[in-house]
Formats: C-alpha cells, sequence, structure tokens
C-alpha cells in the first residue's frame, strides 16, 4: 500500500510540478507517508475486527495442546487435602481470578481446559469493510493483473522523464529531438502492447495504455510549453491518437483504454486552447467524438465511456455559457445542445437495450434523468430572453422524451418497461412545466420536483435506494428554490399564474411519493440499502405533509395574489380580496383540502390522508384570531357565508374521523376529544363576537347591557351544555357526539365556561349600575339583578349535574366538597350585598362609585340590617336542619355584623340611622337567639330515655 500510494503522489507531483524532478521526490514523499497512514489504519481496524476470532483461536490451540499432553500424577504429601484434576485447578483460579488475568490464563496454561460453549464471531466494522474495499478497488486498478508490468510501465515513464529533464539541464540535445524521442518511445509501447494482445492480453493492454498517455502529454507539451509545434497540428494528431485509441480499444474489447483516448480527446481543446479560435469548430469535434460514443453503445455497454462522455461534453459546455457565451455563439451553441442531448438519450435507449436486469432491461437514471436536467438548463439559459423560450424549450424536450417513448412501447414493451416508464413519466413532466413557463415561472423549483419523482419512481421500479433517496432530496431543493424565489404573486390570470402553477407541481411531486411510501419498498439487500430502508420507512408521513402544505400554499398564493398596474390602468397593485376575506378564503381552502383528503384516505386507507383533516379546529382558530384582529367580525358578509361552509365541513370531517378512529390508538380518541372540546369554546368566542357587534350598532358600551350581553351568552353555552351533555352522564347516549363525548361536552368543554360565568357575575355584581335604559329600574326585576339570579342558578345547576354523574367524572369530586360550596355562597353575598348598592344609587341617588357608596350613612345601615337578616336565615335554617357547620357561618356573619356596627356605624352614622341599626340589629339578634339556639353535635345527641328524665327534672 506504501509503495502504490507513493507512486501515484509522485507521478501528481511531477505533473503539478511542470515536469521538473522535485515535484516527483516530493510528491512521492507525501504519497509514501499518505499510505503509511493508511496502512496502519487498515491494519488496526483489521485487528479490531478480528480480535474476538483470535482469542478462540488460541483457546482451541491450547485445549488441542492439553488434549495431547500426558496426565500427572498428584503429589503423595498432598493426600489430606483435596484431589484435584491439573484441569481443575486452572479452572479454578482462573475463576477466581479477575477477568484479565482469567482469560491470560485460559491462554498460556497447559492444563486449561476449556469450557463447552460456543462464542459468536463478532460482526465486522462496516466502515472498516468499506475502507478495505476502496483500498482494494486502489490496488487492483493500479496493479491487478501483472503488477510488475504495470510498475515497470511507471518507473519507465518516471525515468523517461528524468532523462528529458537531464537533458534540458545540460542542453544536450534539442527540445524537439527530445520531445521526438519521448514520442517515439510512446509509439514503441503501442507497437509492443498491441503484439503481445494475443500471448499475455494484460501486458499488452497495459503497455498500449501508456503509449496513448505519453503520445497524448508529449503533443501538449510540444504544441503549448515549448512552442514548437503548431497547435492547429497538435489538435489533428491528438484527434488521429483518439482515434487510434479508440479502435485499439473496439478490436481488444477494452473499456478502460476506449475511457483513456476519450478522456484525452476531450481535454485536447483544454489543452491546446489560448482563449480564442472558433466555437463552433470545438463544437464540431465534440459532436464528433460523442458520435463515436454513440458507436460503440451500438457494440458495447460500457457504462464509464458513456458517462465520460456525458459529463464532459455538458461540463464543458456549462462553464463555456457561464464564461465566455455571446449572442453570436447562439446558433453554434444551439444546435450543439440539441445534437448532444439526442446522442446522449440514444446512448441510454442503446444501454439499456443491452443491459437485462430483474424486472426488465436495466436503465442508467445518470444517462436517462441528465438530458433532461443539463441539457433543459442550458436550453433555458440559451433562449430565456426570447419570449415564451423556455415554455417551448419544455415542449421540445417533452416531445423527444415521450417520442422515444412511443417508439419504444411499440417495439421494445416489455423489456424497456422500466425505461418507457420513466420516459413517460419526464416527457408528462415536461408538458405540465410548459404552462407555468409560458406565463413566466422560473423552471428550476418546478422541474427539480418533478424528476425527483421522476428518479424516486426509477429508484423504486428497481429496487434501488441511492435514485430514491436522489429523488427526495431534489424534492427538498426544489422546495426550497420555490421559497427563496418566491414574493408577492402579481398577476392577473387566476390560478393559471407561475407562483400557483408552480407550488401545485411540487405539491403533486411530493403527494405522489408519499403515495410510493405508504408501504415498504423492495432495495437491493447492500450494508447501505439495509440500513437506509428503516429511515425511508419513517418518510411518509412527513412526505405527505410536505405535498400537502405545497398544495395549500399554492392556493394561498392564488388567495393573497395583487393585479398588476397594466389591468389597473397605471394604478399600483391591489389585492384581489379585502384582509379579512383572504384569512377566511386561506381556511376555506385548508378545510376543503383537508375534507378531499380525508376521502382519499376513507376509499384507499391511506391513513396519513386524514391527518389534515384533525387539525382543522386549528386553522379555523387562526382564522378567527385574524380575522378580529383585521378589525373584523364573524357577521360581515359575506364572510358569514364562508364561516358556515367551514364549520359544516369541519363538523362532517369530526364525525368521519369519529366513526374512522373509534378503534385506532388511545391518543387519537383524546384527540378527537380535545377537538370537541376546543369547537365549543370556538363557538363561544364566535358567539361573542357576534355580540359584540350587536352591542357597537346600539351604542351600549356605556350601559349595563354591554356587560349583561356577554355574561347572558356565557349562561346561555353553559346552560345548554348541562341540559345536553348534563343527562348523559347518568345514561348513556346512543347518538354522536354525547355517545363517546358526553364527558368532553359536560366537563372539560363547560369547566373553562363555568369559571368565565363565576367571574363575570362577580365582575357584573361589582361593576354594573344596573342602567339598562330604556327600561327602568325595579329592584330584584331589573336585567342586572336577574341576571346575576340566573348565574348562581346555572353555576349550580352544572354543579350537581357533574356530582350526579355515573360513573364519576375523573377530577371532578372537588366540586362536592366544601371550597365549591363556599365559592357560590361567597358570590351569592357578594350579590346580595350589590343588589342593595344599586338600589340605593337609583332610589336614593347615591352616586354608582366606591367610595360614595361605602360613605353613605344609609348604604352602611342597610348593610349592617342586611348582614343581620342573611345571618338569621342561615342560624334558622341550620337550626331546623341540625347542621352546626351552617350555624356557625351565620353565627360568625352576625359577630362580623357587631364588628362593623362598633368600628364603622358607631363612629360615621348619625343620630337616626345609627338608631335604626343598632335596634334593628339587636332585635334581630334576640329573634337569633330564641328561635336558632346552636344544635348540639352528632355524638351530643340526648337519648330519648335521657329526654324524658330531663323533663320530668324540669
Amino acid at each position: 500500500m506504501i509503495f502504490t500510494v507513493a507512486i501515484i503522489g509522485a507521478i501528481a507531483g511531477w505533473i503539478f510540478a511542470e515536469l521538473e524532478t522535485y515535484g516527483l521526490v516530493i510528491g512521492g514523499m507525501i504519497g509514501a507517508l499518505a499510505g503509511l497512514a493508511m496502512r496502519f489504519a487498515v491494519r488496526h481496524e483489521i485487528a479490531k475486527a478480528t480480535a474476538g476470532l483470535h482469542m478462540q483461536i488460541d483457546v482451541l490451540r491450547a485445549a488441542v495442546k492439553d488434549a495431547s499432553a500426558p496426565n500427572v500424577r498428584p503429589d503423595p504429601t498432598a493426600a489430606a487435602e483435596p484431589v484435584a484434576t491439573p484441569s481443575q485447578r486452572p479452572v479454578a483460579a482462573a475463576t477466581a481470578a479477575p477477568p484479565a488475568v482469567r482469560a491470560r490464563s485460559q491462554v498460556t496454561s497447559p492444563a486449561y481446559s476449556p469450557p463447552p460453549r460456543v462464542q459468536t464471531p463478532a460482526a465486522p466494522d462496516p466502515v472498516s469493510e468499506m475502507a478495505g474495499k476502496v483500498v482494494a478497488a486502489i490496488r487492483n486498478w493500479l496493479f491487478g493483473g501483472n503488477t510488475i508490468v504495470r510498475v515497470g510501465l511507471v518507473i519507465l515513464f518516471v525515468g523517461l522523464s528524468f532523462l528529458a529533464s537531464y537533458a534540458a539541464s545540460v542542453g544536450l540535445f534539442p527540445i524537439e529531438l527530445r520531445l521526438a524521442l519521448i514520442a517515439i518511445a510512446g509509439m514503441a509501447l503501442l507497437v509492443v502492447g498491441f503484439q503481445t494482445r494475443v500471448k499475455r492480453p494484460e501486458f499488452g493492454l497495459t503497455l498500449q495504455g501508456g503509449g496513448v498517455a505519453t503520445l497524448y502529454l508529449t503533443l501538449f507539451a510540444a504544441a503549448r510549453l515549448f512552442d514548437v509545434v503548431p497547435a492547429i497540428a497538435a489538435f489533428v494528431l491528438m484527434i488521429l491518437v483518439c482515434a487510434l485509441g479508440c479502435a485499439l480499444a473496439l478490436l481488444q474489447r477494452s473499456q478502460p483504454m476506449a475511457m483513456t483516448s476519450f478522456a484525452g480527446g476531450f481535454a485536447v481543446p483544454l489543452l491546446l486552447s489560448t482563449g480564442g479560435g472558433n466555437i463552433a469548430a470545438v463544437f464540431a469535434y465534440y459532436t464528433v467524438l460523442n458520435l463515436a460514443i454513440l458507436f460503440i453503445a451500438q457494440r458495447q455497454s460500457w457504462r464509464g465511456l458513456n458517462l465520460i462522455g456525458f459529463f464532459a461534453t455538458f461540463g464543458i459546455t456549462s462553464v463555456w455559457m457561464a464564461m465566455s457565451y455571446q449572442p453570436t455563439d447562439y446558433p453554434a451553441a444551439q444546435a450543439f445542445v440539441i445534437v448532444s442531448v439526442l446522442i446522449y438519450l440514444a446512448t441510454a435507449v442503446l444501454y439499456t437495450r443491452g443491459t437485462p436486469g430483474r424486472l426488465g432491461n436495466m436503465v442508467d437514471t445518470t444517462l436517462l434523468f441528465g438530458p433532461a436536467l443539463a441539457g433543459f438548463g442550458l436550453q433555458v439559459a440559451l433562449v430565456h430572453d426570447r419570449p415564451f423560450g423556455s415554455a417551448f424549450a419544455a415542449l421540445g424536450f417533452a416531445l423527444m422524451y415521450l417520442g422515444v417513448a412511443a417508439f419504444t412501447l411499440r417495439y421494445r414493451r416489455e423489456s424497456f418497461r422500466v425505461m418507457n416508464e420513466a420516459m413517460l413519466a419526464i416527457g408528462i413532466g415536461f408538458v405540465t412545466l410548459a404552462v407555468p413557463l409560458a406565463l413566466g415561472a422560473t423552471w428550476t423549483s418546478a422541474v427539480w420536483a418533478l424528476e425527483g419523482a421522476g428518479a424516486f419512481w426509477v429508484g423504486m421500479r428497481q429496487a434501488r435506494w441511492m435514485p430514491r433517496l436522489f429523488g427526495l432530496l431534489l424534492q427538498l431543493a426544489a422546495a426550497f428554490a420555490y421559497v427563496i424565489g418566491s414574493g408577492e404573486n402579481i398577476s392577473a390570470l387566476p390560478i393559471a399564474n407561475p407562483a400557483v402553477v408552480g407550488a401545485m407541481l411540487i405539491a403533486l411531486s411530493a403527494l405522489v411519493t408519499a403515495w410510493w411510501l405508504r408501504k415498504p419498498l423492495a432495495h437491493s439487500g447492500s450494508w447501505f440499502a439495509e440500513r437506509y430502508a428503516p429511515a425511508e420507512a419513517a418518510l411518509g408521513v412527513p412526505v405527505f405533509l410536505f405535498g400537502f402544505a405545497f398544495w395549500w400554499a399554492a392556493w394561498i398564493f392564488e388567495i393573497t395574489r395583487a393585479l398588476p398596474p397594466v389591468v389597473r390602468s397605471g394604478l399600483p397593485p391591489e389585492h384581489v380580496f379585502d384582509l379579512a376575506i383572504r384569512f377566511l378564503l386561506v381556511m376555506l381552502a385548508y378545510v376543503l383540502s383537508a375534507f378531499g383528503a380525508q376521502a382519499v384516505a376513507r376509499r384507499t386507507g391511506w391513513s396519513v390522508a386524514a391527518w389534515p383533516s384533525r387539525a382543522s379546529l386549528i386553522v379555523l382558530a387562526l382564522a378567527f384570531f385574524a380575522q378580529v384582529g383585521s378589525g373584523g367580525h364573524v357577521l360581515d358578509t359575506p364572510g358569514w357565508a364562508i364561516w358556515i361552509v367551514a364549520a359544516a365541513i369541519h363538523l362532517r370531517m369530526l364525525y368521519l374521523n369519529d366513526a374512522t378512529d373509534a378503534t385506532e390508538a388511545p391518543g387519537l380518541r383524546s384527540l378527537l376529544g380535545a377537538t370537541h372540546v376546543g369547537g365549543v369554546w370556538l363557538a363561544t368566542l364566535m358567539l361573542a363576537d357576534c355580540l359584540w357587534l350587536g352591542v357597537d350598532h346600539a351604542d351600549l358600551w356605556d350601559t349595563s347591557w354591554a356587560g349583561l350581553t356577554f355574561q347572558a351568552s356565557v349562561l346561555a353555552v353553559l346552560v345548554l351544555l348541562t341540559a345536553w351533555a348534563g343527562r348523559s352522564l347518568k345514561a348513556q347516549a346512543k347518538r354522536w357526539p354525547l355517545d363517546r363525548h358526553a364527558v368532553a361536552y359536560a366537563w372539560y368543554a363547560a369547566l373553562p365556561i363555568a369559571a368565565l360565568a363565576f367571574f363575570g357575575a362577580l365582575a357584573t355584581a361589582t361593576i354594573a349600575s344596573g342602567r339598562t335604559d330604556p327600561l327602568p329600574y325595579l329592584p330584584l326585576l331589573n336585567p342586572v339583578d336577574l341576571t346575576l339570579a340566573l348565574s348562581l342558578a346555572a353555576l349550580e345547576l352544572w354543579r350537581r349535574a357533574i356530582v350526579a354523574a355515573n360513573p364519576a367524572v375523573p377530577g371532578s369530586t372537588a366540586l362536592g366538597e366544601t371550597p365549591a360550596l363556599a365559592a357560590l355562597a361567597g358570590l351569592a353575598f357578594i350579590m346580595v350585598n350589590t343588589v342593595w348598592m344599586r338600589a340605593a344609587h337609583h332610589l336614593l341617588g347615591i352616586e354608582w362609585n366606591p367610595e360614595a357608596l361605602l360613605a353613605s350613612v344609609v348604604v352602611q345601615t342597610g348593610i349592617a340590617i342586611l348582614w343581620t337578616v342573611l345571618a338569621l336565615g342561615l342560624m334558622i335554617a341550620a337550626h331546623r336542619r341540625g347542621q352546626r357547620k351552617m350555624w356557625l357561618v351565620g353565627a360568625g356573619l352576625l359577630g362580623l355584623t357587631v364588628v362593623k356596627l362598633l368600628l364603622v356605624d358607631l363612629n360615621a352614622a348619625g343620630g337616626g340611622a345609627r338608631i335604626i341599626a343598632f335596634i334593628v340589629v339587636g332585635v334581630l339578634m334576640l329573634v337569633v337567639g330564641y328561635m336558632a339556639p346552636l344544635p348540639p353535635r352528632a355524638s351530643e345527641a340526648p337519648a330519648p330515655g335521657d329526654a324524658q328524665q330531663a323533663g320530668a327534672a324540669t
């Protein structure tokens, strides 16, 4: 390995140093160091991979040696000790020793008997195995066959260079003679190699290849380095050398010889070019070379030679187009590109004809898709400034591929099955691509997406993983190019504009690829294919979502389209739809697309196609917030019609998902339940938006009607959920959606609404003044007080429905405990107090603000009397029911009233108000003491006999 890499490095250094000796020496030293490092790395990996195998071999050798050794007699002096056989003692010692020592003893001890177990050899490291294969391929390429001959040829070549350098340094021979001697040596190699082609084929081919290379380098040096041969003469001579090498290759059926000859032939113009000249002549020369490759392809399926010609032709042409193209070169360049595409497409067909495979004849995907990619790119560069030039180019490529497919379908339908289908896919792709190109869309992203889908399809048909991976990466690159190049869609054409059609082509390519990925695809079984297969199997879902996203994006581009200034008579571009409507149309586009995908999923069993339908609620919610944020409302025209259609489709998809996913994973059922819950919340927000619009149009923001409207809507939703879903908590419903989502509606959806109703009632009680014009104010019968009473009733109704559920609703036990009852009681207490304050505001003319109300003597007196009445009611009810806790609550409220009298009313009240407060409270306390004494504890309740004795004693 060291010698091989050193020779390669020496030759490379000698060439890069312009045939100077120092380059040969330095390159050889660098190559030797590189070869040493490669040998060390390879040996280390081999030793690491075979360590287990060497250990087993050493153990087996020790076992064989132990079996052949004579038995050892025990020592008579050790009779008192347990006698152990020689094979037992090392085993015990090895067992007691540490692992490392035990391993050494098993190998080195002559009396060791290995345990009867079979160890599985360690699997070879795949990286080391691949590195070994690469090194072996290089070694076989350079030293395969007759190693001595090939190494000797390299040494002879280096020796000739040394001779030429020495002769030049001492001026021994003129340069013309030195070059002639080297050329004669090259021709001698050709002659000797050709004469020995029958007896020693590899020896002869090696000499012939060296002779061709020597002649190429000699002519190059004579024309460019030393200027002793005219460029035209060197050009003609190099063509003759190339033709001679091709003839020898065909005669001896040697692909390496042909590759060497054509590589030199394509390099001739580059080696002899001075920056000028007639480009038409160069194109004519390359056309002759390509025709020669086509001629060889009729007789030999040499893929390496075909690829050299393809990459050299289109690579050199692309560089020339980028650096030196002038408009005057258009005819020659156009003709050359067309002829080259036709030649290599024909070469691909000939390769398929001569290469049978498992699923029909094999297809060279590089030559099949390469002319489409490279040739179309060159065509676009040539005709991009001409009206509809790219579109006509796409149509031309479509006609070419479809024409070849039609011909091969007629004569080679079965054997060319894979190639025919691939050509049909490419042709149809170009036909589709012609539409956006005719409208001015860039070709890059669309053609990459279509070609990526085609490459994936070919890889699928041929069970090859690499074209499939290339196709996926090409589609990803197409999407990236589209996103980078996309901007505002300004077009007068609806739908059939470049932005929309381009996104649709990317989407369709991805969706078709996702359809192919719905099942595991066959592969070749190689090491790379085995490791790529699990990753590919997991790509079906993301590729579908990627395609669906681009499908939706296509409609978004159409919805956000703006009219060009020409259409608008010189005015600046203006969007077709208003901002609020654009949000709703984007939502509608998603919902309709998801509904269509769900239909596909139901018909084909393609489960991933139903995924977008499960996210429709998120899109509806985003559209609602976007519409409200832009100043719109649900009831705006025509927004309300869009909302009706979108909501109907959403409910239909939800119903179908419930019917389809009922037997699937629990995670899907939870997701569907969350969708039902979120739908209730979104509907509540939409109802609030409608009421907001009504309040705004009626100019009710300065009255209590505004707050009452929203509070009443929340109460209506809560009561509806309680009356509709609450019954299903006791008896199982039979109709959708309560047959499976009763708990979701009655508990999870209603819980935040109940909390909103609770805090809304609290805010209404403390903020609403009771002004409900044009209705007059009536205590207890005004809209505010009635709404508060309804709030309390709705909350209690919902609480009892949840508590009475059978089976119990998870997480709802807190509603039946004291804190929940205390919260409702506190809300009722605040409501009662604010009822009196609103009455004082309206009937007594006290201002509705905290400072004025709390400073009013009449209000404070009324609060004291009210608290006492409430305490009286609680204590009497507690006494009759025997509820000691309720009585203590009333007593606490009564004590709070007394504290208020002493701290507030006694200092702030005037004479009349103070007298009334103290008298009324005192009389009520006497009534309480007489009618509602403290109930006894349950453990202190007297027995019937004790009660009679107590009565007799009294």
